[in-house]
């Protein structure tokens, strides 16, 4: 059984940090690609970053490129999403998805090839 679990959102202001993680049980960590996505109220979900299994690939949304990092940990089950520089706009549930194959730049964004998604973290930037 795969289970995801996020933490590490909370209230911030604008301008300030915030570090997300995701945690991971089942199998193998290091063999999926993993995903971060966010929903704010009234909003659809959309694609904030990706990593490929070897960590070697990223991907941003152009709305976060230069602000957010994600990184990975295969040791320990863990990918992390380092958000800088937020805005009131960024403000929405994070979550974290598993895929399982091979990501690119023409699918990391589509919520439809993950397939395992953890319950969500509430990031709230203050203006």
């Amino acid at each position: 059984q795969v289970q995801l679990v996020e933490s590490g959102g909370g209230l911030v202001q604008a301008g300030g940090s915030l570090r997300l993680s995701c945690a991971a049980s089942g199998r193998p960590f290091r063999t999926y690609a993993m995903g971060w996505f966010r929903q704010a109220p009234g909003k659809e979900r959309e694609a904030v970053a990706a990593i490929s299994s070897s960590r070697d690939s990223t991907y941003y949304a152009d709305s976060v490129k230069g602000r957010f990092t994600i990184s990975r940990d295969n040791a320990k089950n863990t990918v992390y999403l380092q958000m800088n520089s937020l805005k009131p706009e960024d403000t929405a549930v994070y979550y974290c998805a598993r895929q399982d194959g091979s990501l690119g730049g023409s699918t990391w964004y589509r919520p439809s090839v993950y397939d395992y998604w953890g319950q969500g973290t509430q990031v709230t930037v203050s203006s």
